[in-house]
């Protein structure tokens, strides 16, 4: 596969309280909201967050469809976010009240890094490892 600058692998979540999880991310973990489609159910039937060039997908739980059938019995999930000042993206986390799994730690591997869980059980890891990155 060619790189092209843009990432190429898009983690898909969904949510109970997709709004929730949106205000979570954005506000405690610093994601930016790119896109958020709602039903006129008032339901969030996909959003796009970004971190860095990564971004999230996610909705809410109990729509129709291919995928939401897929996901209906799915547990949480463990995303990994890059993040230059680990410090800084943890104190944030913790002022807005974010559940920290792990603090600020330094890894045998040479990443620093700490951990989350969001209000659905799913596990944020936000450090410095960049997979793939000329070291």
């Amino acid at each position: 596969m060619a790189e092209t600058g843009v990432a190429t692998v898009y983690p898909t979540l969904l949510y109970d309280d997709a709004k929730g999880a949106i205000r979570l991310l954005t506000e405690g973990l610093g994601f930016v909201a790119e896109a958020v489609y709602e039903g006129d159910d008032g339901s969030v039937v996909h959003a796009e967050l970004s971190c860095g060039n990564g971004r999230v997908m996610l909705g809410s739980r109990g729509r129709e469809g291919v995928f939401a059938r897929a996901m209906a019995g799915a547990g949480p999930a463990g995303v990994y976010v890059v993040v230059g000042d680990v410090d800084a993206h943890h104190a944030r986390a913790v002022e807005f009240g974010v559940e920290i799994l792990m603090p600020p730690t330094d890894q045998s591997y040479g990443s620093r890094d700490y951990m989350a869980r969001d209000g659905e059980g799913n596990v944020w890891s936000f450090g410095t490892y960049a997979p793939g990155a000329a070291g």
